[in-house]
């Protein structure tokens, strides 16, 4: 009798913890989902920083910077607010691989597109 009450406790210690697992799992699915979710949603709806007038910006814009760290550039600067979440739009975008080098003013009311066309 005594065994098998151990063996009973042993056996839904197990499920129990299988059960938390399996709890904490599901849990992070959906953090993951939502997060995706979200980050998707913002590549073709994000708006720009400020409201107009905003506030005008001066870049420079060199030949040794990678897409990802003109988007994080723009970032530093007050621009954008994620430089992963320029860096997909980019990617995404006609302007890919056709950014420019030099010295850009760009405003804070501007949103990624529109600095993507200036420049591209």
């Amino acid at each position: 009798m005594k065994l098998n009450k151990l063996v009973l406790k042993f056996v839904m210690t197990r499920i129990e913890k299988l059960m938390l697992v399996m709890l904490l799992v599901v849990i992070g699915l959906i953090k993951l989902g939502s997060f995706c979710y979200d980050f998707g949603y913002r590549v073709f709806t994000e708006g720009p920083v400020e409201e107009k007038p905003g506030t005008d910006v001066t870049v420079d814009v060199t030949g040794d910077l990678s897409e990802y760290q003109i988007g994080k550039l723009l970032k530093k600067e007050g621009l954008i607010r994620d430089a992963n979440l320029f860096y997909v739009q980019l990617r995404m975008s006609a302007y890919h691989g056709k950014l420019k080098t030099g010295t850009y003013t760009l405003n804070t009311s501007m949103t990624a597109k529109d600095m993507m066309v200036v420049m591209a």
